[in-house]
């Protein structure tokens, strides 16, 4: 995915400033609703929650890295704070998370549906100050920022199913694959961008948080419409509409 940003916006001419936003979605862990759009699409939930917090806790380190070799030759890429920045917004909260979980569970039982609302209005409002920010941008960046993203998840979700596909996975797998690498945590990169770049930089990642939940959402029913009945390479529902 960061291989792909970059490609997307050499071939796109995007500016300096949206390349480093195009290559910190990229560069991210895979995007928490991928678990949602997995059950829904009948993939592997397990193994796709699995891969999400494992890409969470590699991204610590490598989403500066890998952020730094693509384009570290053209802007200054502060490493070490950006590391920082990931543990304090990344790792620091799932350990407060379970810690909290495993102590004051059942009393916060209660209180569950609230607390996802709060983070949804919560994401909504991070993704309308980038938009706002970029107001006076957004006639002439929007478009064409809009047409990276839609490319970028695009490859993202068509590489990961059909390299699974390729290595022999079984279809289960190969959608639950599909979302980990299509669907980014394209708020930490909108977080990160304000932090140490710029709202220009922001804005591939306020525009890929919208996206990917619409395409993720759309794919997943396509796939629910059509069930699996043999788990083996090659075989799908022989009732499944027809394509």
């Amino acid at each position: 995915m960061p291989l792909a940003a970059l490609l997307v916006s050499n071939v796109l001419g995007l500016s300096r400033e949206l390349t480093v936003g195009m290559v910190l979605v990229g560069s991210t862990a895979g995007g928490t609703s991928s678990n949602v759009m997995t059950w829904l699409a009948g993939g592997r939930v397990a193994l796709s929650i699995s891969m999400t917090m494992a890409s969470t806790l590699i991204s610590v380190v490598a989403t500066p890295l890998l952020t730094f070799l693509l384009v570290g030759q053209t802007i200054d890429v502060p490493v070490i704070g950006m590391l920082t920045s990931i543990a304090q917004l990344v790792v620091a909260p799932v350990i407060i998370g379970v810690a909290v979980h495993h102590f004051c569970g059942p009393q916060l039982k209660k209180a569950e549906p609230a607390l996802a609302s709060l983070a949804m209005v919560s994401i909504v409002l991070i993704i309308a100050i980038v938009v706002a920010l970029n107001a006076g941008r957004l006639v002439t960046l929007g478009p064409i920022v809009a047409l990276a993203v839609i490319a970028h998840n695009s490859i993202g979700l068509a590489c990961g199913y059909w390299l699974a596909r390729a290595l022999g996975f079984d279809i289960r797998t190969a959608r639950t694959i599909s979302f980990e690498v299509g669907l980014q945590n394209s708020g930490l990169a909108v977080a990160l961008a304000h932090q140490f770049f710029s709202a220009t930089a922001a804005l591939p990642g306020a525009l890929f948080s919208i996206w990917h939940n619409v395409s993720g959402s759309i794919l997943a029913g396509y796939w629910k419409r059509r069930p699996i009945s043999d788990d083996r390479p090659g075989r799908e529902s022989s009732t499944a509409p027809a394509r």
